[in-house]
Formats: C-alpha cells, structure tokens, sequence
C-alpha cells in the first residue's frame, strides 16, 4: 500500500536531515509562483533527463491531531486513493501504472504528500488526477471499513510485532512531553478501533484546501509551461479558510525521563535523545548546523567517534548511532542508540556512561580543525551524492517549504555548514547536552523481566 513516514524514511533520510546541495557556482533554475486560491508552486529546471516529478504537498500530519483522535492524517493519505468524482477506487494509479509512471504517498508528523515521477509530457495527467481528489475525495464507507483494517494490520506488522519500532515509539512519546511529536503518525491502536469515516470527511474538509498546499515540479519542463498546467488543473478549486496551526514547542528543559521497556529481542540496546531546536524554531541557525555536524562527528563512518572510539576502541558497544532532523516544523530531538558489546559482559549503564564520556569531550575540547574539516567534507558529499536525484530535490523543496521554511535554503545549505567553527561545536554541545533534556530508554528482551 501507500508509504507511511517509517516506510519513506529510508528513501528520504538524506533528503529530510541534510536537504539536498546545490552547489553555489550551479543553482538549478527555480521559480515560484502563488495562484489566486492560495497554491504555492515551486518549479525547478533540471533538463538531464525528458522526466519530472510532481509532488503535492499539505501542510497537515500527525503533529497536528490530538488526544483520541490520532491516526486521522496517515488513514486519509490512504482514502485519496479510494475514489472522487471522476474516478473510482484505484482507477487513478492504474491509469498512472498504464503510463508508466510512478507514485507514491508518505504521511509524517508534520506533512503528507503525494507524488508521481513520469514523462514530461505526461505532466498534465498528473495535474488532472491530484487535483481530482483535492476538489472532489468520495471517501465511501464501504471502502473506509476495509481501508482501516489493512491500518490496521500495518500498524500490528510494522510496529506492534516489530521490537525494535515499537520501542522507538515508546521512547519518542516520553521524550515529547508538550508537543504533538508525541503521536505515532499511524496512530494508536484504540483510536484505530474506533475511528470514524466522518472524522476523515472533517479532517480532509478542514486541511485538504489549496491554501494549505504547495506543489512541487522538478525536471525537464520550465516555468510556463507549469504555471499553465497550473492554472488548468487547479485554479478553479476554491480556497477555504484552514484551522490555526501553532509550532509544536517543546519544553526547553522538560527534566531527565527514563522509560525500562521488555520486548520481543534477543539484545539489549540504549536509547539517548536530548530535546533540542529544529530550524524553524532556533534561536541561532549556527546551533542547528552544529548539531547536524555533530551527528556526522558521531556517526558518519569508520573514522566517526562512535565506531572508532567505543566500539572498536574501548569495544564497549557493538553499534552505534547517532541522528537529527534540523528541520522538523517545531523543535526536535537529538538521538543516540547504541547496543552493549555482550559478548564482552558489557551493560547497558556502561553503554551509557561511555556515551556521556564523548558527550563531554565535546563540550570540553573543541574537534580539530582537522577533524572538523573532514566531518563536514562528508558531510557536503553526502549533499552532493542527493543532489543527482530530482525526487530527492523536490522532496527537500517540499519538506522546507511545507514546516514554514524556503526552498531557498537549500542552495544555501553548503554556506551555512561551510561557517560552522570548532566552537559552535562545543557551544553546541554545551547547551543542549544536559541532563535535563535528556530522555532515556533501555530496552531488554522479555526473559529478563523477571531478572
């Protein structure tokens, strides 16, 4: 079926924590326009190949649901399938398939998407179907009350019956106290139990509206030929006032938590995530692209500290990692996992007091100026390599634009980790490093709960 978050991150990691690199000497052409019922459109040139993806994005996702009723953006991305006024269930991606095109949708805390990757040519059936079901969803009951049974079941084989995600979720509920980061973007089971087809018709009446969407064109087509299609498909589609959507603020020092879960796994393994700014919502950007360096710093290779320092080193562990997404639509979170080295009697209290070791060399002694180079030349390749993708480009493009950010960030983004200093690093790690940001799991397998 269509992607969920989970599903969509690992084909959109790089392009949602390190946004895609346009080199300062080869800014692709990119252009922006707005209709008059409020859709944003962002074309960007890129002639290599006669295909263009298409993407619509709306600015609605699991951060914005509440208490009972969760789950609602993930079962709607599913229902846009099911039927509109012209077409019925399914009718839109066979005609796609028979194209030859690709499509897909992902859903995530703070957006769900939609897109097709096709011929240029074939840009305007594209147009035709998405505004389709903008304009016109059926949401058929009969359709609703299978759709959510097949939720169902992915949240039992993805999450309930998979160790590992379920933990994770677990964890990013503690560590999301004040924010709406804390729903799991399927939503919880009891919710899905009862969930109802018309609060899918209220939720896509209240956020599916052009106001509310940005739609994202990469590939060999230019600007007037979109703004026509545009125009075409989509102008006539009404705009209508959305509900007021703050930022999903944390609390800046919500106080040390720990969470003991037993699962179905064979290993222990450590759970470390510090509560910290996403872009959106910094005070200084240099605090972010500090913190996306330093991820690098942890955990970008086998000359990364992690690897180098506790697992091969001190074989204290024998994994780690280390993850941050600094553009998110509110704050974020600073994450570190790691699995004790067993087989060297290692712990999980071991594990972690190693993991602080390195956390406070950080805020004690400031990386090299070698060592800093080297961690943001991978950094910068890694920029690069997504740079060859035109999905990866209007993924960025969509997800900046869709948290409150610009598009133009993205071809910003090599200046802005090229001005992070040794210092920023270590004032980086000093602020944010705390124990009172500070959530922690350990995660046991189920025989040792009776231990």
């Amino acid at each position: 079926m269509k992607a969920t978050a989970r599903q969509a991150a690992g084909l959109l990691f790089c392009a949602l924590c390190l946004p895609t690199l346009a080199l300062a000497a080869d800014n692709q052409p990119t252009h922006e326009f707005t209709l008059d019922n409020g859709l944003k459109v962002v074309v960007r040139e890129d002639h290599r190949a006669p295909v263009v993806v298409s993407q619509l994005w709306y600015k609605v996702g699991s951060s914005y649901e509440t208490s009972g009723q969760t789950g609602l953006s993930h079962a709607l991305e599913h229902m846009m399938f099911k039927g509109s006024r012209k077409l019925g269930p399914g009718e839109a991606s066979r005609i796609l398939r028979e194209l030859g095109a690709e499509e897909n949708a992902f859903t995530s805390d703070d957006y769900t998407a939609y897109y097709q990757v096709l011929a240029r040519d074939r840009l305007g059936v594209a147009f035709e179907l998405e505004a389709d079901r903008l304009a016109s969803l059926k949401l058929p009951p009969e359709e609703f009350s299978r759709e959510i049974e097949v939720i169902k079941e992915e949240r039992r084989l993805r999450t309930d019956d998979k160790p590992t995600a379920k933990a994770f979720e677990r964890f990013k509920a503690m560590a999301y106290p004040a924010s709406g980061y804390h729903i799991p973007t399927i939503g919880w089971m009891a919710d899905l139990n009862r969930m109802k087809v018309e609060e899918l018709r209220h939720w896509y009446e209240s956020w599916y509206v052009p106001n509310n969407a940005t739609l994202v064109v990469v590939g060999d087509v230019t600007p007037d030929e979109v703004k026509g299609l545009a125009e075409r498909y989509f102008a006539g589609i009404p705009k209508r006032d959305v509900p007021p959507a703050k930022k999903p603020l944390e609390l800046a020092t919500p106080g040390e938590r720990r969470l003991t879960l037993h699962v179905r796994t064979q290993l222990p393994s450590l759970l470390m995530g510090f509560n910290v700014p996403g872009l959106a919502t910094a005070k200084d950007a240099r605090q972010v692209h500090a913190l996306r360096l330093i991820s690098t710093l942890l955990d970008g290779g086998y000359s990364a500290r992690l690897s180098s320092r506790l697992e091969r080193g001190e074989e204290l562990v024998s994994g780690a990692s280390a993850w941050y997404d600094g553009f998110p639509r509110g704050d974020s979170l600073f994450v570190i996992s790691a699995t004790p080295n067993v087989q060297k009697g290692k712990t999980l209290e071991q594990t972690e007091a190693g993991i602080w070791r390195q956390l406070e060399d950080l805020k004690n002694t400031p990386p090299s100026a070698d060592e800093l180079k080297r961690v943001r030349a991978q950094a910068i390749a890694d920029l690069v390599y997504q740079r060859d993708s035109i999905t990866s480009q209007a993924t960025t493009i969509g997800q900046l634009e869709t948290v409150g950010l610009s598009w133009k960030l993205m071809d910003q983004d090599l200046a802005a980790l090229e001005a992070v200093t040794p210092a920023d690093i270590q004032a980086a790690a000093k602020t944010f490093f705390t124990r009172d940001r500070l959530s922690v799991a350990h995660i046991l397998p189920e025989e040792a709960r009776n231990e």
